[in-house]
């Protein structure tokens, strides 16, 4: 039986640090399972564990503290990048016998990959890896079940129980159905979508929403144009942020944080728990600006600056209890 379950979920265009965040609450040892509940390797996270930065693609971030994996029936799976995931993480010595696939799960295959880099990766910056067209088969009813191709060994036959952390992929702004269609991804990263893995709304706890102080995009859309990358003080926060893709290494736009974006992501989500990250990052620039009801504000300190982002979220989101802000990578 499940007791209940906590949802690390994106607030903004994917990039939020969620990996940092399920890394950091799975640490706890409060958790029987770490589950990923949508996308594929299109999506990379970010841990560091003991000082050392690990990354990851399709497996959750639990496996670095020896917590049960699972990824779920909502996800893809590219068994090539799967199998090298696992050699990765087996030569820094951690446990991947406690990484499980659900049978539900479907297969990106080379025929998707290539669609994906011919008919979409430079129309709309996707990440060519196949996801689309695999989302696009599943629908379709023609695609290829994880249990059909992975060894019964790994995969997931058994319901789910005790407490359980769902890791969400990119963000509230890249949902299919919430996002800037068509420049969004192929799945639900909202959080009610962990629910595919089994769990009950009633059982659902928590709900951690990550976004940054600044907003980042990789890829192609029109809400961020082109020449965001020639303004020299975003230019100065994406290099001092280090603002470049886990899984492609383009380099990410980036804009002033939209307040009133993540005001709606948040209500949207129905967080509890903020985490706005790389406060650091404006400090080092000494750059503290954001856009509030459609206009550009500017801020002396960065105490300020997180003063007024408080502010406006208590007063606009009544489902928050909590807002952190971090200035490390390592955690929370």
């Amino acid at each position: 039986m499940i007791d209940y379950a906590d949802v690390v979920c994106g607030l903004a265009w994917g990039d939020e640090a969620k990996g940092k965040i399920t890394a950091s609450l799975a640490s706890s040892k409060e958790y029987d399972y770490v589950c990923r509940w949508a996308g594929g390797s299109n999506a990379g996270h970010t841990v560091y564990v003991d000082g050392k930065k690990y990354k990851t693609h399709l497996i959750p971030s639990g496996i670095f503290f020896g917590v049960k994996c699972v990824i779920g029936p909502a996800c893809v799976i590219n068994e090539r990048k799967f199998y090298e995931e696992i050699g990765y993480l087996q030569s820094h010595g951690f446990d991947t016998s406690l990484i499980k696939i659900s049978p539900r799960a479907h297969v990106v295959t080379e025929e998707h990959i290539s669609k994906d880099k011919n008919n979409l990766h430079g129309k709309l910056g996707t990440t060519g890896s196949g996801i689309a067209p695999c989302y696009s088969a599943k629908a379709g009813r023609v695609g290829i079940l994880a249990r059909n191709v992975f060894p019964q060994s790994m995969m997931w036959d058994e319901k789910l129980s005790g407490n359980i952390l769902c890791e969400g992929a990119q963000g509230a702004w890249l949902d299919m159905d919430w996002g800037n269609y068509p420049y969004v991804t192929s799945s639900t990263t909202l959080p009610y979508g962990a629910c595919s893995l089994g769990i009950p709304m009633q059982k659902i706890r928590k709900i951690y929403g990550a976004s940054k102080v600044y907003d980042t995009r990789s890829g192609v859309d029109p809400a961020f144009p082109e020449n965001l990358l020639e303004n020299p003080d975003l230019l100065a926060i994406a290099d001092a942020g280090l603002e470049f893709g886990v899984t492609t290494g383009r380099r990410r736009k980036v804009n002033w944080l939209d307040l009133d974006k993540l005001i709606e992501s948040i209500n949207l989500s129905g967080v509890t728990h903020v985490v706005v990250s790389k406060e650091d990052v404006l400090v080092s620039t000494n750059l503290y600006k954001l856009f509030f009801r459609e206009l550009l504000r500017e801020f002396t300190t960065i105490e300020d600056m997180k003063s007024h982002i408080t502010f406006q979220i208590h007063q606009n989101c009544s489902l928050v209890e909590k807002i952190l802000f971090s200035s490390s990578p390592h955690s929370i």
